[in-house]
């Protein structure tokens, strides 16, 4: 595995323990959004591991589901969590109006958890 893909590991790993405190002192809006960047930054990983690598989240999200949600390399939730869980980032982040509620939060972080799994068993097989 690559220096660098392994720094974005660490990297998402921080995020999804940032993610946890969050949600234990009960917010939620700041913990889906840094479960987020934790599939973000697997995402990330996964990409620069095949030499791929992209500035805009939007440009690592179409990337992904080319490289491995359409090939079958990763199930195709992993791309639907990413899709969703940015909604749900730009919503806790930047919307007043509409919160993320405690049961979406919970659902991000299930999907972080799940997904930065996934990597882990992609990268070491390669």
């Amino acid at each position: 595995m690559k220096p660098e893909t392994q720094a974005w590991l660490r990297k998402a790993h921080e995020s999804l323990d940032a993610a946890k405190l969050l949600a234990e002192e009960g917010y939620g809006a700041f913990a889906a959004s840094r479960a987020y960047y934790t599939m973000f930054y697997t995402a990330e990983a996964l990409l620069l591991e095949r030499g791929l690598s992209y500035s805009g989240h939007s440009a690592v999200i179409a990337s992904f589901g080319k490289e491995f949600a359409k090939s079958g390399a990763l199930d195709q939730k992993f791309h639907r969590y990413l899709i969703d869980g940015q909604d749900l980032r730009n919503a806790g982040d930047y919307d007043v109006g509409t919160p993320v509620t405690e049961a979406q939060a919970k659902d991000v972080l299930a999907w972080a958890n799940e997904m930065i799994a996934a990597t882990e068993i992609v990268l070491k097989q390669t």
